[in-house]
């Protein structure tokens, strides 16, 4: 498909500027700030809006995962968020833009480059715009904002820092270990190889992006998306000053747990818990935070584990939390956002 043709096909999302929708009318006036990782927090946003609107909702997103390829910095984690409340998203992979071409990609595989991480022709001018303006001397937050306003879109997203933070995963290749970027592990080794120690190079000395902290702090509600703990959410929690305002509203804080009935609904989530040493389960996730919310929500199918979630530590909410469907996606997030809500 042309991608001229191919922009016909987006569809409006509710996350983009509009005048209030009759959904809303009923809805609370509520400020909501969510932690956000990649494409399980995108889809939960893309829920969350239909029915909070989507200015009183700020994404406070991941960036352990960024990139530098073809001298290009590449966010993959704002993308898809950012995509997603613009109703241009693919859906079926769950990144990159709908009816996407990619013969800038088949290009750099003819050149011998890197040709393992996936660009479309469209996204690349994302990528292109983004790095232009970080070497003009603008922070990545300023351009994720200028980059949102450009789709049109009301939430307010953030990188949880404008300074450079890189997810390192050691790995079992062979008979050693070897510590490689997020990106090698997740797409050219598509995620399919142990893990045996996960970190976040520059995090120690990073400092939270401009009102990240302020929107933890002054938020009716707070959220932890239904993201992979320990490579989405984890470097988010690893800046210094996240971690510590997220626990001091914890009785304001909701988890929505990315794993049910033991499995990761997409991604590495439950093998990667489980090979660092954690329960994959809605157990191992309350382990993770209970120190940063009061609420797990989990699944119906793991509803026998609600006992075990309240002791260790989580009052559980028991829902349908499929996201496969939309009208699911919207019930988890409307379930979520109630329970933050009320406290």
């Amino acid at each position: 498909m042309e991608g001229t043709h191919a922009v016909r096909r987006y569809r409006a999302a509710d996350g983009r500027r509009r005048p209030r929708d009759a959904r809303w009318q009923a809805a609370p006036h509520v400020v909501i700030t969510v932690l956000a990782g990649g494409v399980g927090a995108a889809r939960f946003l893309s829920g969350l809006v239909q029915v909070v609107p989507p200015d009183q909702i700020t994404a406070i997103v991941n960036v352990g995962d960024d990139v530098t390829l073809h001298g290009l910095h590449i966010s993959p984690d704002l993308d898809t968020v950012t995509y997603t409340l613009a109703g241009a998203i693919d859906r079926e992979r769950g990144w990159g833009l709908d009816g996407e071409t990619w013969q800038a990609l088949d290009m750099v595989r003819r050149y011998g480059g890197v040709g393992w991480f996936n660009l479309g022709d469209r996204d690349l001018v994302t990528h292109m715009y983004r790095t232009h303006r970080l070497r003009e001397g603008a922070t990545l937050s300023v351009v994720t904002r200028e980059i949102a306003r450009a789709w049109d879109i009301a939430v307010d997203i953030i990188p949880v820092t404008d300074d450079r933070v890189e997810t390192r995963v050691t790995v079992v290749d062979g008979d050693a270990t070897r510590e490689i970027g997020f990106q090698q592990y997740f797409v050219q080794l598509h995620h399919a190889v142990p893990v045996r120690e996960v970190r976040f190079v520059g995090a120690d000395h990073a400092r939270p992006a401009p009102a990240v902290v302020a929107a933890i702090m002054t938020a009716d509600a707070l959220i932890i998306a239904p993201s992979n703990p320990i490579v989405s959410i984890g470097p988010v929690l690893a800046i210094p000053g996240i971690r510590a305002a997220v626990e001091s509203r914890r009785s304001h804080c909701v988890a929505v747990s990315p794993i049910i009935a033991g499995a990761a609904l997409k991604g590495p989530a439950d093998r990667m818990m489980t090979e660092l040493g954690h329960d994959s389960s809605v157990v191992g996730v309350a382990r993770l935070y209970r120190e940063l919310a009061r609420t797990l929500v989990i699944d119906d199918a793991d509803a026998a584990n609600a006992p075990a979630v309240l002791d260790a530590g989580m009052q559980p909410v028991v829902c349908d939390t499929i996201m496969a469907l939309g009208a699911a996606r919207t019930t988890r997030a409307r379930r979520g956002s109630l329970i933050a809500v009320q406290g």
